[in-house]
């Protein structure tokens, strides 16, 4: 069942090569695992990052739990896919891995 919030978040993940559904902004998040998710893509070098603000918005809070069927947030979508919260995060940054889903949506020099 697909509903105008479902809509919204596919076509914001659809739309945009990198999106952090968390809480507050990337200049003033709200809570510590949003901010560590911001810190670890800065890290990653990644400079266009499309955050959404789930505390300003009810419906996308709850409908982003449904949408990756993921209990928590903030969640990470790198090339329109679920990547994880920021403990997998994390985890894939320590092994590179977080580092080379990025580098593939870099256009190849």
């Amino acid at each position: 069942m697909s509903t105008p919030t479902h809509q919204k978040i596919d076509s914001l993940v659809q739309g945009n090569p990198v999106v952090l559904f968390m809480k507050g902004t990337a200049q003033f998040p709200q809570c510590g695992f949003s901010g560590r998710a911001i810190q670890i893509l800065k890290a990653c070098g990644v400079s266009q990052i499309t955050t959404v603000n789930v505390l300003e918005d009810p419906e996308i809070r709850q409908g982003i739990k449904d949408y990756a069927n993921w209990p928590t947030i903030p969640q990470l979508y790198i090339g329109g896919q679920f990547v994880g919260g920021s403990d997998i995060m994390m985890e894939m940054y320590q092994a590179g891995e977080l580092q080379e889903l990025v580098n593939q949506l870099k256009p190849a020099s």
